[in-house]
């Protein structure tokens, strides 16, 4: 039986309560201009889910009476936003000129051999997500990886096997905690 990490699904009433009560909070920051929500509204929603769903987005398009397709490209057009769903845990190996020169494509490589994807995808069982990044901000720990938010310095190929291996165990450990 594989395991399956999820992160959890907010699709309750709940939820789409707080959602309406924010989008008309951010409406009524700047009266006759619904467009200036969409970016905060985008943003709760990506913060609260890890990604934009299609209902989320459908959601938002009528609550600010927009066409979806203008939320769809306001939302694919910045990186921040993601519309797949990501891992619990997303991997970012920095690719800048820093990080590069000092070895980040064979750590970025090791990553998606020992993960078996490649980077932009998600592992099977929803654990880990592998991202490049042009900058982290940190070229002088180059190469440099980010998991979720905690920064790992001067990472070598050989390193790889136990940083997987360590999410993994705390991912374990969180889920058996929760049983």
């Amino acid at each position: 039986m594989t395991t399956r990490f999820k992160k959890e699904v907010l699709d309750t009433p709940a939820w789409w309560q707080d959602l309406d009560r924010f989008i008309e909070e951010e409406k009524a920051k700047n009266p006759g201009h619904v467009q200036s929500a969409l970016i905060p509204v985008l943003h709760y929603v990506q913060d609260r889910y890890g990604y934009i769903p299609e209902k989320a987005a459908n959601h938002v398009a009528q609550s600010l009476g927009v066409p979806t397709v203008y939320v769809w490209g306001v939302a694919s057009f910045y990186s921040y936003f993601s519309l797949t769903p990501k891992g619990v845990y997303t991997i970012r190996v920095c690719t800048g000129t820093a990080c590069y020169v000092q070895g980040s494509q064979a750590v970025l490589d090791e990553f998606a051999r020992r993960l078996e994807i490649k980077p932009g995808e998600s592992t099977e069982d929803g654990l880990f997500t592998l991202e490049e990044a042009r900058c982290l901000g940190a070229c002088g720990q180059a190469p440099v990886v980010m998991v979720n938010e905690r920064f790992h310095a001067k990472v070598q190929p050989e390193q790889v096997s136990d940083i997987v291996a360590d999410y993994t165990a705390e991912a374990h450990a969180t889920l058996s905690a929760e049983e």
